[in-house]
């Protein structure tokens, strides 16, 4: 309550829960009122630092998310007016923010989820790199810090900031407009903003480094995120299929790790734990997506889903649909990792040959060389074959390869059983 007393800890659990909720709306908003990245960027940092200071003293506010957007107003209006190059636009902009100031510093108005979409929009622009626009976008939208942005798309944090800056840069430069596209741009304009969403889910799901296995409050983010463009463009089916993916992938999340932090493989997992809300409204999303006639790599690949999902148990998997599904998505968009994932599930109907057979024509490419997954992936083939000594070859490739804490310690698992397995098998020969 306003007005009692509060620990530091408090405060930052506080702040940690706002900021995490309404990041991207506050941000959003303040860039759509300065159109300046930088300065919204550097106010609302100004503004947590504002509650860290006097928060523990007066209290958290009631409404904290409408307390850092007016701190966050007023700090901007205070960096404007120390530059005299701007004391006309500064007095505008405090005109503006008195007029328009809500008596009940409530930011959450019907206004600010289409000032989040234009922020969307306007870092997807064509006139930015695609490097660019999707590293700005994972830290604008996403709200990753440089060093975040950099493991998300396997790159030197160095290159991440480079990225960043250079995307701020053209849209300053170039007097690119934060405002949603018209009918005629949007086409061009979604895919991109469907692939940020998408990296940003995957960084959440799945991280590329650290001590845990993924972060709920991207994955959070990004199902956000995904409701927010479907809402504003509920005829898409890209993001349609896209919604549908992440809802089916994240619908596994609390039986895919272990009370202790270990990883779960799929087949291991208890089915019992999924979220039965998430199946039902993701294989909704996929028969609309698909039902369209348009539907795309993301329909088919929440299709992939959904059929992991929709079955009892690992065995009762339609692995031939979805092999099916696999030779659509390579029609689609062909890559190494959609061979590998297809080589898998071939596997899983012809046998473990007929698998490691389609890996080896895919196996020097340079995106596998060292991916982890396709390691782990000739290393259990070559396991179920009984060939003990080649597939701890690949399990040690693979330890090398993974990147998280959890990642290692399941491959160092995998390899114990390998290296158990020879030991055994020689105990036998032995005797």
């Amino acid at each position: 309550m306003p007005g009692s007393s509060v620990t530091d800890a408090e405060v930052r659990r506080a702040l940690d829960s706002v900021f995490r909720a309404e990041r991207s709306i506050l941000l959003a908003s303040l860039v759509q009122r300065y159109h300046d990245l930088d300065l919204a960027e550097e106010v609302t940092a100004d503004a947590i630092e504002s509650a860290l200071k006097h928060w523990p003293i007066d209290g958290i506010p009631a409404k904290p998310g409408a307390w850092l957007v007016t701190t966050a107003r007023r700090k901007a209006v205070d960096r404007l007016r120390r530059d005299h190059n701007l004391a006309a636009k500064v007095g505008v902009l405090q005109a503006d923010m008195d007029r328009n100031e809500p008596s009940s510093l409530n930011p959450l108005d019907e206004s600010l989820p289409d000032d989040r979409l234009q922020l969307f929009f306007t870092c997807a622009h064509p006139a930015l790199a695609p490097a660019d626009r999707l590293a700005l976008t994972l830290r604008c939208l996403a709200g990753l810090g440089t060093g975040e942005v950099a493991r998300a798309l396997l790159i030197p944090p160095a290159t991440a900031a480079q990225r960043i800056v250079r995307a701020k840069n053209k849209i300053r430069a170039a007097r690119i407009p934060f405002r949603l596209p018209g009918p005629d741009e949007l086409a061009g304009r979604v895919p991109m903003v469907l692939e940020v969403v998408y990296s940003i889910f995957t960084e959440g799901y799945s991280a590329t480094s650290g001590d845990h296995v993924g972060r709920v409050d991207l994955t959070d983010e990004a199902l956000g995120m995904g409701r927010l463009l479907r809402a504003a463009l509920p005829s898409e089916p890209e993001v349609t299929g896209l919604l549908a993916l992440m809802l089916l992938v994240d619908a596994r999340r609390d039986a895919r790790i272990t009370p202790d932090g270990e990883i779960v493989l799929l087949a291991d997992q208890d089915r019992r734990l999924w979220n039965a809300e998430f199946i039902a409204e993701g294989s909704q999303l996929v028969v609309e997506a698909l039902g369209s006639g348009r539907g795309g790599p993301y329909a088919v690949q929440a299709a992939i889903a959904a059929l992991h999902d929709e079955s009892p148990d690992a065995d009762s998997t339609d692995w031939l649909q979805i092999v099916a599904l696999y030779d659509v998505l390579t029609t689609l968009t062909p890559s190494p990792i959609v061979a590998l994932n297809r080589a898998v599930a071939v596997a899983m109907v012809e046998g473990p040959e007929a698998g490691l057979e389609l890996l080896d024509t895919v196996a020097a490419e340079p995106a596998l060389r060292r991916y982890h997954p396709f390691a782990t992936a000739r290393a259990d083939l070559l396991h179920r074959l009984g060939r003990v000594d080649e597939s701890a070859v690949h399990y040690r490739q693979a330890l090398d390869f993974a990147r998280t804490t959890p990642e290692k310690r399941l491959l160092t698992r995998c390899l114990a059983e390998v290296t158990d397995a020879r030991a055994q098998a020689e105990s036998t020969e032995s005797t």
